[in-house]
């Protein structure tokens, strides 16, 4: 075996639909503010579905796009910082609500590079012969964390979800490339559960449950990493930048992915971009346009595309893959 390939994608996003416009009434901003400073028009929210709702009509999209049944499904990886309970993960609410009875489940939080982190960890587990299909999901429910009067981060954060199926093939990953910086993981931030039991004099002070981002520092960040993530990955798959097709780059802000097209000198027609239409959907904003490049036929046969997310934590993550 030479390659895990992707054998076809799904997605799914909330019906209800949250446009720059809507954003006028509630907080202190403008369509204009934020159409030039994000590029995002509009954004979904979930109303009545949970993370593992959403994730679920992804996966059995993927499934049915790829002709493989639920019952070959070895292993369910969700990328998540959302799920609804701590335990039972989302996958295996995942695995249940789809019936993928045979598959074993389980969650990665690696934020918005999650969905990276999941593909490179389906790959191995195929070409260790641990398994044959394995489902990689990036969903969120971002809206959960939003500070709706906070102007800089909420008019950035939609909900949604993408699905991929992973299987043996005569081309289709050909390399990757991960790396995480903790030293910045304070730049973005949504608090947890903090100490607290019955031997402490006094608990300590949670974090704010809301996302918190020091703008400046992550597209600091964001830019070098995603301009570094895609030459490595060019460079180790022997390929120059010119042999590159395409490009889905994580959907976070139209300024990053311009002004990563200019430093690796790459027409910006060459990064897919839907960010207008969803927003930052983390961990799903990667599979969703790659499902939405495919769905158009943009992406074909024997073309070089690389996927490039970067996110909290602070993390960043790329895939060169032949269609």
């Amino acid at each position: 075996m030479s390659y895990v390939e992707i054998l076809g994608s799904g997605a799914y996003v909330p019906s209800k639909i949250l446009s720059n416009k809507d954003l006028e009434g509630i907080v202190d901003t403008s369509d204009e503010w934020i159409v030039t400073r994000t590029g995002i028009r509009e954004r979904r929210i979930a109303v009545d579905e949970e993370t593992s709702d959403v994730a679920s009509v992804a996966a059995k999209r993927a499934l049915e796009n790829s002709k493989v049944s639920k019952e070959e499904i070895d292993y369910i990886i969700v990328a998540t910082l959302s799920g609804e309970t701590i335990t039972p993960s989302t996958a295996c609410m995942v695995q249940s609500k789809i019936g993928a009875i045979n598959a074993t489940a389980y969650d990665l939080n690696g934020a918005c590079s999650g969905f990276i982190y999941a593909l490179i960890q389906g790959e191995a587990l195929i070409k260790a012969s641990k398994a044959k299909k394995v489902l990689v999901i990036g969903v969120e429910i971002l809206s959960k964390f939003v500070d709706w009067k906070d102007r800089n981060t909420c008019v950035l954060f939609g909900d949604g979800a993408g699905a991929v199926v992973l299987s043996e093939g005569d081309k289709g990953i050909i390399t990757t490339y991960s790396k995480s910086f903790g030293d910045l993981g304070m730049c973005l931030t949504i608090g947890g559960t903090p100490l607290n039991n019955i031997f402490m004099e006094e608990p300590v002070k949670a974090l704010d449950s809301s996302i918190h981002m020091e703008g400046g520092s992550v597209f600091k960040f964001a830019t070098s990493a995603m301009v570094e993530a895609v030459e490595k990955v060019a460079l180790d798959g022997g390929i120059t930048l010119d042999d590159i097709d395409i490009i889905i780059p994580h959907q976070a802000n139209y300024r990053i992915i311009e002004y990563a097209s200019k430093k690796l000198k790459m027409d910006i027609n060459k990064f897919f971009i839907n960010l207008d239409k969803y927003g930052n959907t983390s961990s799903a904003s990667v599979p969703i346009a790659l499902n939405e490049a495919l769905e158009k036929g943009i992406i074909k046969t024997n073309m070089n595309v690389v996927m490039v997310a970067f996110g909290g934590g602070l993390t960043v993550g790329a895939t060169l893959v032949k269609f």
